[in-house]
This record gives C-alpha cells, sequence and structure tokens, in this order.
C-alpha cells in the first residue's frame, strides 16, 4: 500500500512549533511534498530540518509567510506555485492567543488576533483554493479550537476570531465542493504547546482539571487528525468541524 500523501503537494502555516510542525512532520512521513510557512526564516530552517531528518525521501521547503499581510500570502502561493506547479493541501494553523476580559480588550488586541487567526485563513483560502481545484482536487484543513464552540472567560476575541473559522470553513465546503476540495476544520482543546503554556500555572491547573482523559492533548494527536482530513480517507467527508479535545469541559 503506498503511503497516504503520495504524490501530494501540502503547505503548512504556522509550520514552525507545535501543532503545525507536527502536521509537517506527519505529512512527510506520509510521502508528501511539504511547505512550511512561517514568518521567521531562522525558524523555518530550523523546523525544515527537523522534518527531513525524520523523513529524509520527502522534499520539504520552507517559505517566510506572515498570514496577516495579504501581499505576504500572495508571494508565498506564488512562490509554491514556481516550486511545485500544484497544491492538494492547505492546512491553515497560523494562530495567535491574547487573553484578556472584555474591558480590557484594546482595539490593537482585537485587530491582531483577527488579523492572524481569521484574516489569515481567508487570505489562505483565496490562493489555495484556486490552486488545489487546478490540481484535481484536495482539502483545506482549517484549526478551529473548542474556545470557538465552546467559548471561555476572557477569550471573547480568541473565541470570536476561532468560531469565524468555523463560519469560514462551513461555507467554503459549500462553494467549493463541485471542484472537488474539502474544507473541514478541527477544534482542539488543551493541546501541550507553548502557546497553551503560556498562561500561568493556576489557569494551566484549572484546563488540565477540565479535561475528562485527565490529560493534555499531544501536538502529533491533532496532526493524526490533519492527515486524516488531508488524505483520501476522509475523501468523502468535507464541512465537518472535528473536536480533539479528550472531553473537555469548559
Amino acid at each position: 500500500m503506498p503511503p497516504l500523501m503520495e504524490g501530494r503537494v501540502a503547505a503548512v502555516t504556522g509550520a514552525t512549533r507545535g501543532i503545525g510542525l507536527a502536521t509537517a512532520r506527519a505529512l512527510a512521513r506520509h510521502g508528501a511534498s511539504v511547505v512550511m510557512l512561517g514568518r521567521s526564516e531562522e525558524s523555518l530552517q530550523q523546523a525544515a530540518a527537523l522534518v527531513r531528518d525524520e523523513a529524509p525521501a520527502a522534499r520539504v521547503d520552507a517559505l517566510v509567510c506572515d498570514v496577516a499581510q495579504p501581499d505576504s500570502v500572495r508571494d508565498a502561493f506564488q512562490a509554491l506555485f514556481k516550486l511545485h506547479r500544484k497544491l492538494h493541501v492547505l492546512v491553515a494553523n497560523a494562530g495567535v492567543l491574547d487573553d484578556a476580559l472584555i474591558g480590557m480588550v484594546t482595539p490593537a488586541q482585537i485587530e491582531r488576533v483577527f488579523s492572524v487567526n481569521t484574516y489569515g485563513v481567508l487570505y489562505g483560502a483565496q490562493y489555495a483554493s484556486r490552486l488545489i481545484a487546478r490540481s484535481g482536487g484536495g482539502s483545506i484543513v482549517n484549526v478551529a479550537s473548542i474556545i470557538g464552540t465552546h467559548g471561555n472567560v476572557g477569550q471573547a476575541v480568541y473565541g470570536g476570531s476561532k468560531a469565524a473559522v468555523i463560519g469560514i470553513t462551513l461555507s467554503l465546503a459549500k462553494e467549493l465542493a463541485p471542484q472537488n476540495v474539502r474544507v473541514n476544520a478541527i477544534a482542539p482543546g488543551f493541546i501541550d504547546t507553548d502557546m497553551a503554556r503560556s498562561i500561568g500555572p493556576e489557569k494551566f491547573a484549572e484546563r488540565v482539571a477540565s479535561i475528562r482523559m485527565g490529560r493534555m492533548g499531544q501536538p502529533e494527536e491533532v496532526a493524526d487528525v490533519a492527515l486524516f482530513l488531508a488524505s483520501d480517507l476522509s475523501r468523502y467527508v468535507t464541512g465537518q468541524v472535528i473536536g480533539v479535545d479528550g472531553g473537555m469541559v469548559i
């Protein structure tokens, strides 16, 4: 049986760490040519080296891209097209977390969080959907959050940005299905990433206690679901939001 992603080209945003890096690794291990997108050239090269070491048979490219800047997204996808002339998968993972109670939220915070978490998903989908359709079809996987499906105290901005990702996903699934482009979302719970560990020890312990399985999720456990949605194993799945949260109750 050939690897799940053999002959496919997959792009991953926010690919230098956490869920994005784990997803790039999973896709490469399963035969995909992976294009890793991120804001830092140095971090990208370090992350790409890790993926190449783990999957030496895979082609791995690294492109600087700030998903919050439409010109940067355009340039990255133009560069991707020059490298591969095709695209089959986009995993839109890049995101930022910036908590605050509503009375303390600033316009700059709103702009920053929505620019990365929401606008970036739209910018990426504009370019990726065209390339994927021209390549015969494929999959867009958007990374949302359990906060976008359930909400949480002090996370109106973040939750709003991720709820918007779900609305984008459901709408694009309907729009792009005739072009054989599937669009789904993953809603992770509390996953062991740098972002999750930045919230402070008290909140950290509270979050872990809210998980019915009694532990944090690992980035690889989200990446496995992204791999499923990227591959032909999910060839009749579109417009879905899959929770990866260990039974977390917020």
